[in-house]
């Protein structure tokens, strides 16, 4: 069975940082096109990063680019996206998914909730 399970989201103040982590189980990360993206109360998905298998490539949304970075580890099988310089618009509900950006972005996790505020 496909599990994804979210962590380490929680209140930073703006411009602090927080890591992510993804969790995966079922499937190993290295092998598929991993995705990071929030959701903010009343808003539909934003992709955030998406991984390709073995790291041959990663992209970033331009909100984002130069201030959170993505990263995988292998043995852990787990995912991780690592914020910096966090700015209040960072606030929503972070999930990873299995799956490249223009999708439905499922497998999914449930969520860990990031909230930027002072």
């Amino acid at each position: 069975e496909v599990q994804l399970v979210e962590s380490g989201g929680g209140w930073v103040q703006p411009g602090g940082s927080l890591r992510l982590s993804c969790t995966a189980s079922g499937f190993m990360l290295r092998d598929y096109v991993m995705t990071w993206v929030r959701q903010a109360p009343g808003k539909g998905f934003e992709w955030v990063s998406t991984i390709r298998p073995r790291g041959s490539s990663i992209d970033y949304a331009d909100s984002v680019k130069g201030r959170f970075t993505i990263s995988r580890d292998n043995v852990k099988n787990t995912l991780y996206l690592q914020l910096y310089s966090a700015k209040t618009e960072d606030t929503a509900m972070y999930h990873c998914a299995r799956s490249p950006r223009f999708t439905d972005y499922y497998p999914r996790g449930q969520g860990t909730q990031v909230t930027v505020s002072s």
